[in-house]
């Protein structure tokens, strides 16, 4: 994770808890497992063949209850779950309820974050991403397509007049989002005729969070783009009107990933089949 605090919060102990456990795991082996400066904090030699091998005995340890699961025919036990938070908090989180009410004996701990976890070193079952999938070692399932759009309060547009094409941003304000992951801002796609063209405007709010984004519109903070599923509530509620709906664009690039040694889990499966059923209802 980088630092003992990450560690804590995805341990969800304190810091010191973590500092302790360390130190008592260095006196047990007799070895140095990290070299610690004031402003980093990275595996000794020693600590990597450790690490190394304590994941080996996790993965073994991982597959004899795997082996126990898939004997069993009902979906249960704990579904760990990681997604982006716009996905997690608008997609995922809606259909819980629904899904523990079909399989009752699942426990579902959703874990959401906007940048990219290594599912198979924190032991997740099931992760929703979007884009590319450079990781060959995981399974994968594509879910039903989406479509992102403008948007922006009725307050907004009262005030500042209606977009009849891209080109007009440039008398707007606009939200937009900065990835936490690279620092670069994200490029809003239109589809103008027969082509496909991204702009990069100069947003008078940019903040790195996807929910601040819609957060930021809803309250009349200028115009942002987002998949339609997200805004879809607030627009039945009349806080967000869609516009240059002519220009959106459809995108078929969120997967569902699972690891290789989930393949046969009963649980894992019936949640996969449970997200496509709820994505194409929301979705499509």
């Amino acid at each position: 994770m980088g630092s003992y605090t990450a560690a804590s919060r995805t341990l969800s102990i304190s810091p010191s808890a973590v500092s302790k456990s360390i130190q008592r795991l260095e006196q047990q082996l007799g070895v140095a497992l990290f070299t610690r400066t004031t402003r980093s904090l990275c595996l000794t030699p020693e600590g990597r063949e450790l690490h190394a091998l304590a994941l080996k005995l996790l993965r073994d340890a991982e597959e004899i209850e795997q082996v126990a699961i898939r004997g069993r025919s009902e979906p249960s036990g704990t579904l760990c779950i990681a997604a982006p938070m716009p996905i997690g908090i608008h997609l995922i989180a809606p259909a819980l309820a629904a899904f523990r009410s079909r399989y009752p004996a699942v426990l579902v701990d959703l874990r959401l974050s906007d940048q990219m976890v290594d599912i198979v070193e924190q032991g997740i079952d099931i992760a929703v991403r979007i884009g590319d999938l450079p990781d060959s070692r995981l399974l994968s399932r594509r879910l039903p397509p989406y479509r992102l759009c403008g948007f922006a309060s009725p307050s907004y547009l009262a005030a500042r007049g209606i977009p009849l094409h891209p080109d007009d941003l440039a008398d707007h304000d606009t939200v937009n989002l900065r990835y936490q992951s690279t620092g670069q801002a994200y490029r809003w796609p239109f589809r103008v005729g027969s082509r496909e063209v991204e702009i990069a405007p100069a947003s008078a709010i940019m903040v790195d969070a996807s929910e601040a984004v819609t957060r930021a519109i809803v309250a009349g903070g200028g115009i942002g783009i987002m998949a339609t599923f997200i805004a879809a509530p607030y627009v039945k509620r009349g806080e967000l009107v869609p516009v240059l709906t002519p220009f959106a664009v459809d995108r078929n690039n969120m997967t569902a990933v699972w690891p290789e040694s989930r393949r046969a889990n009963p649980t894992v499966r019936s949640f996969l089949s449970f997200l496509h059923e709820s994505a194409l209802s929301q979705l499509v």
